[in-house]
């Protein structure tokens, strides 16, 4: 990461923040930065002023905007979080840089390769810092289980299992099967045991995978199968129309850790070393967990960084290069990417 941003902040200055979108999660960030020391929600944007409005009364936000335009010419923002549909993540980040802001985009970063590509080069020819929204990766008992891992406290991983998935009431439009928004099980959640495999295996070397087609045209549920060069395995799955486990298994030649439920914001995990007894991990924490990648990003900001070194641009590219693997496979394709 050799690249500078244009702007260092200083250590005691409050980084000024930014939210594109006001949906659900748009909500859970702005809840998770009540617990982000050095920081504080300033505004807020979406494309309807009484939605904005009503955002910036749930949230105390002080300044509420009805276009994102608006918003990237605040001169009280310095990083924009965007939680805006998937499909709309590559249009948004480079609007956001373009304007100077600093961004922390949602998951997925976009919707294929080619976008996140654009998105990585116009961060570094802006000078502004850019990183994906993966909160996962920063939760204390991730960055501990990876820990462990590296320490060789389980041996030589084997094999992870991961599975997210849970069910809804279909919807044509709703943003989880509609395919204008980049619907499907895949991007929303399978992207979460994939990127918990990469924490442990790093990129794998051979893909299958099978999904389940719903009508409108985008993955209700799908399972895949990975293998990296060192023999290692992943199995994981994910869905919106079935409700799975949800827990993560990390097995190695001389134990295993065990996510038994939510593995992607848990605060403890099970792990279990040949010979001894099992022993359980907790690292509790305030707050929904959301404030963990904004920590991050103030951090990389007051260190003149343009990316994270924990979740660098290689990094978040070669997530969304093995989903394009995966949908290819399907033959499927969302109706705003180019042939």
């Amino acid at each position: 990461v050799g690249t500078r941003v244009s702007r260092i902040l200083n250590e005691s200055k409050t980084i000024r923040w930014g939210i594109m979108g006001t949906g659900r999660i748009a909500g859970e960030f702005a809840e998770g930065l009540r617990h982000a020391p050095g920081c504080t929600l300033a505004a807020v944007a979406s494309r309807r002023a009484e939605t904005a409005e009503s955002f910036a009364q749930r949230h105390q936000v002080p300044s509420a905007h009805s276009s994102y335009e608006a918003l990237v010419n605040e001169p009280e923002v310095d990083a924009i979080y965007i939680a805006t549909p998937h499909s709309m993540h590559c249009e948004n980040t480079l609007l956001c840089l373009d304007g100077s802001k600093h961004v922390l985009c949602e998951k997925p970063f976009a919707i294929n390769a080619a976008e996140v590509e654009t998105m990585i080069h116009r961060a570094r020819e802006k000078q502004c810092f850019l990183m994906e929204a993966m909160w996962m990766r920063f939760i204390p008992v991730i960055q501990k289980a990876i820990q462990w891992v590296q320490d060789g406290l389980i041996g030589e991983v084997q094999m992870v299992q991961a599975d997210f998935g849970f069910r809804v009431p279909f919807q044509a439009e709703g943003r989880l099967f509609n395919p204008q928004l980049a619907g499907g099980a895949l991007l929303d959640v399978g992207i979460y045991p994939i990127a918990f495999a990469s924490l442990f295996l790093g990129n794998a070397q051979e893909i299958v995978s099978l999904p389940t087609m719903g009508a409108t045209g985008v993955d209700e549920q799908s399972a895949y199968i990975m293998k990296y060069s060192s023999g290692a395995l992943f199995v994981g799955s994910s869905a919106i129309r079935t409700h799975t486990s949800q827990s993560a298994w990390i097995y190695g030649t001389r134990g295993r850790i065990h996510f038994p439920n939510q593995f992607w914001k848990s605060q403890s995990f099970e792990c279990h070393i040949d010979g001894k007894e099992s022993q359980t991990v907790s690292l509790p924490y305030e707050g929904n967990g959301y404030q963990f990648e904004a920590m991050e990003v103030n951090h990389c900001l007051r260190s003149g960084l343009v990316e994270s070194l924990i979740m660098p641009h290689a990094q978040s590219l070669a997530l969304i290069q093995t989903m394009d693997t995966i949908r290819g496979q399907w033959g499927m394709r969302y109706p705003m990417e180019k042939s």
